[in-house]
């Protein structure tokens, strides 16, 4: 849309790159051109504004199989118009000279004659081709078709379009005809998924048994080494209790033979002790026997001496010696209590003897 901007009864259009301007005032063309900019008066100004970019149309339309079956075909139609005087001419693309907007809606002419034209050449195409192989190869005959369909259009270069591209997006059946005719592949989709499910498996218990067969073939070397070991381990230790007791009987040998030497040396040194201690008994003895018999002597002679001193010796005298001698043995005594009649009969006895 062109940019229109009022100035004291003068308008001023300012238009883009990709808009085609024409200018007339009355028959005279006065501008012709696009992104032109340039005052004009809007009572006697006629101004069209043809696009000359390039312009996608989507158009979806429905067909029929040559075996009645109904199919949605979605397209895409590129084109621009090359010929903006043409199309001028053609089709109303005159503007209002007060908003820019068209007055007409020429765009939508152009696409209802590109859909309509398209769908001829699509339904060309379709009418003749079965549901099947219109899904295997149909977008392609179909594209084909509709771009030399559009191509030897003669309305389109009379109207100033060029067809830049066709593109068919896709080509469908009724939602019920698609899901039947996807069914056996889903089914044989389902058929191969399940068999390499099947096959994973199979392998997965193939990987699993052979993991178990390595790990049982572990298990048995692992069982014999350490049956290995074992054996190993009771010829060790059978070969260090033969060496502890070789080693045993030596040092029990040695032991005896110095047990031996030791109570060999111990019975000499006992003996030795007892001649010994029996020499010097024997001469205790007879020392003692000596001195005894010399006590003896002693004592008689001593006894004999002693009884022919007191056979000199009067009775008196006697008795008195035995009184001093029991006094010897008796124990002390503090005081004595001496009665008249002991102490008379003493007086006289000394008197008497003197």
């Amino acid at each position: 849309m062109a940019d229109i901007t009022r100035r004291l009864g003068w308008r001023h259009l300012r238009g883009a790159p990709t808009a085609h301007v024409r200018h007339h005032r009355g028959t005279r063309l006065l501008h012709d051109g696009p992104g032109l900019s340039f005052w004009f008066r809007a009572l006697t100004a006629a101004i069209s504004e043809v696009p000359v970019d390039d312009r996608e149309l989507a158009m979806t339309f429905h067909a029929r199989t040559s075996d009645f079956q109904d199919v949605a075909v979605q397209a895409t139609v590129t084109y621009r118009i090359s010929d903006p005087a043409v199309a001028a001419a053609r089709l109303d693309f005159s503007i209002d000279p007060d908003s820019g907007a068209w007055r007409a809606a020429p765009l939508e002419q152009l696409g209802t004659l590109l859909t309509e034209t398209a769908q001829q050449h699509a339904l060309d195409v379709l009418s003749r081709t079965p549901l099947s192989a219109a899904l295997v190869d149909g977008v392609t005959a179909v594209r084909e078709r509709i771009a030399q369909g559009l191509a030897s259009e003669p309305r389109l270069p009379a109207t100033g379009i060029e067809v830049v591209a066709v593109r068919v997006v896709a080509l469908r059946p009724e939602p019920e005809v698609e899901r039947a005719l996807r069914t056996p592949a889903r089914e044989q989709i389902q058929q191969e998924a399940d068999r390499a499910t099947y096959e994973r498996r199979a392998v997965a218990v193939e990987r699993e048994r052979a993991i178990a067969e390595n790990e049982l073939a572990s298990q048995i070397e692992l069982a014999r080494r350490e049956e290995q070991l074992v054996d190993q381990r009771g010829t060790n230790t059978r070969r260090e209790a033969e060496e502890h007791a070789a080693a045993d009987a030596v040092r029990a040998g040695a032991e005896a033979a110095r047990t031996v030497r030791l109570a060999d040396a111990e019975a000499a040194r006992t003996v030795r002790l007892a001649e010994a201690e029996a020499t010097r008994s024997v001469r205790l003895a007879k020392a003692e026997a000596e001195g005894a018999r010399e006590v003896g002597e002693a004592r008689a002679q001593a006894q004999a001496a002693w009884l022919r001193v007191h056979g000199d010796v009067d009775v008196a005298t006697l008795n008195a010696l035995t009184g001093t001698r029991l006094a010897e043995n008796l124990p002390r005594i503090d005081s004595v209590t001496i009665s008249p009649d002991v102490l008379t009969g003493l007086l006289t006895r000394l008197g008497t003897r003197e």
